[in-house]
Formats: C-alpha cells, sequence, structure tokens
C-alpha cells in the first residue's frame, strides 16, 4: 500500500468541539500528520464524551498549551516555522487575541496557510454560532417538517459537519496555489451556499421555498417519503426513465403523468396514486421489488440498522469502533490511530524540517 496522498502535509488544529476537528480528521485520514494545540482543560469535547472526542479525533497529536501566555506564544511560533497549515475554530475575538491568524504569524512562516472557520465571519463578531443556531437563521429549519407542523431540525450536525468539509477543502486549496495567506470559513455562509437551487429560484424568480409532505422535492415527482403497509419508503424519481419502470411495479397505468412536466403540475394526483400502490407492500419490500429497475428507492432505517447493513463502513481506532474516512484512495488503506490523551505529545513537538 502507498503512502497517503497528504502524506508529509503538517497541520496544527486549534478549536473546540466538532466543525474544526471534523477538518483536520478528514485530513489525518488521509495521511497528513495533526496535531491538536489543546488549552490546560483540553478540547471541550473531551467533556462530552470520550467516545464523542475520538470520533472527531482519532489520529492526532495533542499538545497542552495556553496560548493566553508569553510562553504559550513562543511554543506556537516555533510550531508553525515547521508547519504547512494552521486551522483555527474560535470566535473572531479570540482568534485574533491569540495571534492565530496569518498576519500575526507570516513572520514565522511566509507560507503558512492560516484557516479561520467562524460562525458568521471574522469581521461580524463574537455572536454565537452553534449548528443548531446556524440551521434556524439560515432557513434550513424553517423548510423541515410537515407543512402544518413547526419548523424542526435533521437530528445531526449538518451545519458543523458541512463547514468542517468546507475548511478543510479551502485549507488544501490555498496549499495546492504554493502560497501562505488567510483562509475563511464561516457556517452561516457554507448553509446558504448548500441552499444553492432554493436560493437562486428566490433570487431569480421571487420563488420562496416552502414545507411539503413528506420532505417532498420541489421540482421533482414523485421524491419525497411515503408510507407504506410497513414503514416507509423514500422514493427519488428525476426523470421520466425512472417513472416509466416505477410505474410498471407498481401497476401504475395513467398517460396523463408520463412526463416530468405533466407529473409536475398534476403533483397532487401522482402523490395519491403512488400512496395507494405503495401501501400494499413494505417499504423494505419496495426497496427490493425496485433495486432490479435501477429506480432511486430507500427503505427509512434507523442509524443501527444502516451501521449492520455496512460493516465495511466502521473501523477501529484504538478502543473505539467508529465511521471511516468516506474518501477511498486506490492503492491506500487508512491507519487509524487512537484519540490522543490530552497532552501526549507534550508542549512542544519534536523539531521537523521546514515544509518544501
Amino acid at each position: 500500500m502507498s503512502a497517503g496522498p497528504l502524506a508529509g502535509l503538517r497541520i496544527l488544529e486549534v478549536g473546540h468541539i466538532l466543525a474544526g476537528p471534523y477538518a483536520t480528521m478528514l485530513l489525518a485520514d488521509l495521511g497528513a500528520e495533526v496535531t491538536k494545540l489543546e488549552p490546560p482543560g483540553g478540547d471541550l469535547s473531551r467533556q462530552v464524551s470520550d467516545a464523542y472526542f475520538a470520533s472527531l479525533n482519532r489520529g492526532k497529536r495533542s499538545v497542552r498549551l495556553d496560548l493566553t501566555t508569553p510562553q504559550g506564544q513562543e511554543c506556537l511560533h516555533e510550531l508553525v516555522r515547521d508547519t504547512h497549515a494552521l486551522l483555527v475554530n474560535l470566535k473572531p475575538t479570540a482568534i485574533r487575541r491569540c495571534g492565530l491568524t496569518y498576519e500575526d504569524l507570516k513572520a514565522y512562516n511566509e507560507r503558512l496557510v492560516c484557516v479561520a472557520l467562524t460562525g458568521y465571519g471574522m469581521d461580524a463578531g463574537d455572536e454565537p454560532a452553534f449548528d443548531y443556531v446556524v440551521q434556524a437563521a439560515t432557513g434550513i429549519a424553517a423548510l423541515t417538517g410537515d407543512p402544518d407542523g413547526p419548523p424542526l431540525l435533521p437530528g445531526y450536525s449538518s451545519a458543523d459537519n458541512s463547514a468542517g468539509l468546507t475548511a478543510a477543502l479551502g485549507l488544501l486549496a490555498q496549499i495546492v496555489s504554493g502560497r501562505g495567506g488567510q483562509v475563511e470559513v464561516n457556517l452561516r455562509d457554507v448553509m446558504l451556499s448548500q441552499l444553492n437551487y432554493r436560493a437562486a429560484a428566490y433570487l431569480n424568480e421571487g420563488t420562496a421555498p416552502r414545507r411539503m409532505p413528506g420532505g417532498a422535492h420541489s421540482y421533482y415527482v414523485p421524491a419525497q417519503l411515503f408510507p407504506t403497509a410497513e414503514g416507509h419508503l423514500a422514493l427519488f424519481v428525476t426523470h421520466d426513465g425512472f417513472w416509466r419502470s416505477f410505474a410498471a411495479e407498481a401497476g401504475i397505468d395513467e398517460p396523463a403523468f408520463a412526463t416530468m412536466a405533466d407529473r409536475s403540475a398534476r403533483r397532487d394526483d401522482v402523490i395519491a396514486a403512488v400512496t395507494k400502490a405503495l401501501a400494499t407492500d413494505t417499504a423494505e419490500n419496495w426497496e427490493a421489488r425496485l433495486r432490479p429497475a435501477h429506480v432511486p428507492a430507500a427503505a427509512v432505517r434507523t442509524l443501527p440498522e444502516a451501521l449492520d447493513r455496512t460493516p465495511g463502513a466502521v473501523i477501529e481506532a484504538g478502543d473505539y469502533r467508529l465511521v471511516g474516512s468516506p474518501v477511498r484512495v486506490a492503492g491506500y488503506e487508512p491507519v487509524y490511530g487512537a484519540p490522543p490523551r490530552l497532552g501526549e505529545h507534550g508542549g512542544l513537538v519534536a523539531h521537523h524540517p521546514p515544509p518544501e
């Protein structure tokens, strides 16, 4: 097996909980050496649970460092001399107070890439920006749930995870450029970006998004959750070929539903016909019946059920069983190290040669 595609890349991380640590863990999975610079009390996620911390910090190093002291700053400056990138997930004032911007650090390493991952941007102040708050503020919660019910949250940290992915992309993009510099990513803008076609419909056509029964898609019909004889089925018919295959299996013979335009114009009639047909069998059976016809459909499962069906996604990192990297690189098998103990690697890591 070859070394990871990011082997030789050295990254420092300063932050807490989810977004930043998730970004750097994905990079560590691909072979980068990631060192967490943790305050005396450690990353706050250590206080949540050991499994929580492990899920975001496997395979990293931990250096215990008080960045508010002159000694901590001296150690930071020594570390960045031999580092390719620094990713920081703190409030803007804390980032500046701890000297964690490119302007603060370029004197020690001109090619250093500094990534600031914040709630609303470096110039937007310190307004709290936790995941669920950002989902509410950007329209995600308003889009989720039944039309006649209250707004809902999706049940996992979509804003933090998405921002982490985006921050990892920004960090790598600037490294590829061959230049040092400051990169900014904030949770609010990431979530607005992910509302892409919804935002475009409003900005260009004046079409405000609205909640629909079953979480129905605004363009494709039928594309939503449906009740069945047992359980619910997600059906996602995006073109006429899928519809013909589904209708043949479901016994729906209605020429008026032949094209996407027809189905969109007759949404209520289509949904009624599909609901009636799906009520004749279970969600699991419908999935099995539709799979040979290549119709996009899946029974709604719990996370434990999904993990039981995909054992290859589960890896071991020290004493923990976790979901592994979603990135598969030919010829490379990640080595999933255990999450580090607080300060396991001291107050100053061993000297490395300068980055190439």
